[in-house]
């Protein structure tokens, strides 16, 4: 049994992806209620918790991702129960946000610190590309909150949390296969970021694997 936990914990990157995945393909079946919003909290605390794990693993990250990872617990399984409680929301929002994005850069400088590619670094560069697309997710649920009707859909309102998720998977991709679209001028600045974000995530991925190969193609 320790050997198997052993096994778990020896990738937090890998559980970090999975956990992000797993809430992906809930929540259209459970972000309905309060009780499977309250079990999408407890995945995301999980996906939380496994993020501070696979940062630790970063050579002179600061305590930074700490201080912003126990209260972005507390406010993941809040905002899954109060999900309609602007307030809740908005503080969730503007603590997800800057978490995400940091561990986000702590799991870049995991992948580029040395010249050998390890099983868990493969599944960070995963990991890292859906916790870029968590935290522009929760910058647009502060958009919208702060200036509402930022975002639309069909059906005249794009306000949800997984239509905005999705909206920052096909922006960070590139595929622009959203039905959801930015009209308020807040939030089209921040796609556009977005858009570059994943141009340049992508790019800098690419380049590092080929580097790789022909590093050890040369040794």
């Amino acid at each position: 049994m320790g050997r198997r936990l052993d096994q778990v914990t020896a990738h937090p990157s890998a559980m970090l992806l999975g956990a992000q995945l797993l809430q992906v393909l809930a929540w259209p079946f459970l972000g309905g209620s309060k009780v499977g919003g309250a079990f999408l909290g407890v995945i995301g605390m999980l996906a939380v918790g496994s993020a501070v794990l696979a940062v630790r693993r970063t050579p002179h990250v600061s305590r930074v991702v700490f201080f912003l990872g126990a209260p972005t617990i507390v406010f993941t399984l809040l905002e899954a129960v109060f999900k309609d409680t602007d307030a809740i929301v908005l503080v969730s929002g503007l603590l997800h946000a800057p978490f995400y994005f940091y561990v986000s850069y702590a799991m870049l400088r995991y992948l580029l610190h040395d010249d050998v590619v390890t099983t868990d670094e493969y599944f960070a560069t995963g990991a890292a590309f859906t916790v870029v697309a968590w935290g522009f997710a929760y910058v647009f649920t502060v958009v919208q909150i702060v200036w509402p009707d930022s975002f639309i859909n069909a059906e005249g309102y794009g306000r949800e949390w997984f239509e905005l998720l999705y909206l920052s998977f096909s922006t960070l991709t590139s595929v622009g296969l959203s039905d959801i679209v930015a009209v308020g001028p807040q939030a089209r600045s921040v796609v556009m970021v977005e858009m570059m974000v994943g141009v340049f995530y992508i790019a800098m991925v690419v380049a590092r694997m080929v580097g790789l190969t022909m590093m050890r193609h040369r040794r």
